[in-house]
């Protein structure tokens, strides 16, 4: 079978957006998809893999890029390229934690946690859930040692898994709108050897009866910024006194608008460093 690359090139925060964009959008021809930073610049390239020709302006059109984008197509010769791909990612290290492929071991001295790059959103090559990771490590090098954790819209379940490997003892549940996504996190957290002690399920937001009225020590949403505001009532609720969210998946021009929903809902929220475009907030509940 032949597959077929749509590369777009340019600026890498909209790349890294459009990436994002992906995760909602329902392509039957769409297999997977990576950005790749040009070293010591602020562009790159948004490459897609599709095993039927695509339609560009579609495509364009579905993760938002403009004209400021290239776009280029070719057919590509019968080989593995989902598993080259993902042979070109690098470890991914944030504090004590690193992420990583089959294709690498873990850096000596790190908790290893393997994520293949997929569909599911959450591999650790983005400012995202480095982010988060890098927010969490903080904690836990403050002695915080949450019991009970929600990762909602868990994509790999790279947070839970992380979650899991540091607080064995913590009842940890994950879930995603996707179930896609949801059996991705399952396999993962076989793979890294936490299935008894992550709870992963398929719900719409607090829509389901292992959410609604949970308390929570520790919740990561690491989603779009969008949905952080207009969860930012139920996260508040979920929340026990005193307890973070970890929140990311938001543009750096977008942190203002997302501080202020949570600010909104009595939390006491601070930024972390951005990384690649990307914000990440602490949004702390009162005592």
């Amino acid at each position: 079978m032949t597959l077929w690359k749509l590369a777009f090139t340019g600026p890498i925060s909209p790349l890294y957006a459009a990436a994002e964009c992906l995760d909602g959008v329902e392509d039957n021809h769409r297999l997977s998809w990576s950005v790749f930073e040009d070293e010591g610049e602020e562009t790159g390239a948004l490459e897609i893999l599709f095993d039927a020709p695509p339609d560009e302006d579609r495509q364009r059109a579905a993760v938002s890029l403009g004209a400021e984008h290239e776009a280029r197509i070719l057919p590509l010769p019968e080989e593995d390229w989902v598993k080259l791909s993902q042979a070109g990612l690098p470890p991914v290290i944030a504090g004590r934690f690193a992420l990583h492929g089959s294709h690498d071991d873990a850096p000596e001295g790190k908790i290893a946690i393997l994520i293949e790059a997929g569909p599911a959103f959450g591999t650790g090559h983005h400012g995202t859930t480095k982010g988060c990771l890098l927010a969490f490590d903080a904690m836990l090098e403050d002695g915080f040692k949450p019991a009970t954790i929600l990762d909602i819209g868990t994509g790999t379940g790279a947070l839970a898994i992380a979650a899991a490997k540091v607080l064995p003892r913590a009842r940890i549940v994950a879930s995603d709108i996707d179930p896609d996504a949801t059996e991705e996190a399952r396999a993962n957290c076989r793979t890294n050897g936490v299935a008894d002690a992550v709870d992963c399920f398929t719900a719409e937001n607090f829509n389901h009866i292992k959410l609604i009225g949970a308390k929570f020590d520790l919740v990561f949403a690491n989603i779009l910024a969008e949905p952080l505001v207009d969860l930012a009532p139920q996260i508040a609720a979920a929340l026990n006194p005193g307890a973070p969210a970890i929140l990311s998946g938001l543009l750096v021009e977008q942190e203002a608008m997302v501080r202020s929903a949570y600010e909104a809902q009595g939390l006491t929220v601070t930024a972390c460093d951005p990384l690649d475009g990307w914000a990440t907030l602490v949004a702390v509940k009162g005592g």
